[in-house]
């Protein structure tokens, strides 16, 4: 845990092959007026390893478990790409863990094919390396011109350390969300993120999940890719802060 004392807590839930330090800019940018817990998920950074056929709702499993265990909840929780999948599985198992939510750059369900691509994705790390996965997982998440300059570089690093085990298994998850159907039972305040320039998960996919959370507004923010957090931490840290300080942001959904 970092940051303030007595601020509002938020627990911050990474995206798929990196780790908490994905969150750097952004816990730098927070830690002095919120209290923040960030995480590694199962498979990632320092957490324990994957076990067999895990799904979104196991990974929720655990982040329950450690929010519990360091009394931590209820808690904020933000969430992107992945972690934004796993926020979405945990606010439904456990709401009452859950204060105000924020997903960002996900899905909440897949069409047929996606699934199958997805799912491939997972696989193509046991079989070729998790070097066969950098650039076009790069290429996805960032601008042509935050690579071109290096920005990129440290999550670069932390990819190629990745488990291939654990890569795989997070992607068979995300390869299986379904959320939807549920997302209407998720009575918080929610503030859904999308990047205006993420080719992975754009802004038409956070505005269906807007659409089916009652309280929920979607905010798109301008020149943002998928890695949001790494590229635009001004942005995306601004948009945390006004939400939990509880104003008024986002707008109406289609």
């Amino acid at each position: 845990m970092e940051g303030a004392n007595d601020g509002a807590r938020i627990l911050l839930l990474h995206p798929v092959g990196i780790d908490l330090t994905s969150w750097d800019a952004v816990a730098q940018r927070l830690s002095s007026e919120f209290r923040l817990l960030r995480v590694d998920l199962r498979g990632h950074g320092a957490s324990a390893p994957v076990h067999p056929a895990m799904e979104l709702a196991d990974y929720a499993v655990d982040v329950y478990d450690l929010v519990t265990e360091l009394d931590f909840a209820p808690t904020g929780v933000v969430g992107l790409s992945f972690g934004g999948m796993v926020a979405q599985a945990f606010a439904l198992a456990y709401p009452a863990s859950v204060g105000r939510l924020v997903l960002a750059g996900c899905p909440c369900t897949l069409p047929d094919a996606g699934r199958i691509a997805l799912s491939a994705r997972g696989r193509a790390a046991i079989e070729q390396g998790m070097a066969s996965q950098v650039t076009e997982t790069l290429e996805r998440w960032f601008t042509p011109g935050f690579i071109a300059g290096n920005g990129a570089d440290a999550i670069r690093d932390r990819l190629l350390e990745t488990d291939p085990q654990a890569w795989n298994s997070a992607w068979q998850a995300i390869s299986h969300i379904d959320t939807a159907p549920r997302l209407s039972e998720i009575r918080l305040l929610t503030l859904c993120i999308a990047g205006a320039l993420d080719a992975a998960s754009p802004p038409a996919a956070l505005n269906e999940i807007a659409r089916r959370i009652p309280n929920a507004r979607l905010l798109v923010l301008p020149d943002a890719p998928h890695m949001m957090q790494v590229e635009c931490p001004h942005l995306f840290a601004a948009a945390i802060k006004r939400f939990f300080c509880g104003e008024a942001i986002g707008g109406a959904v289609a």
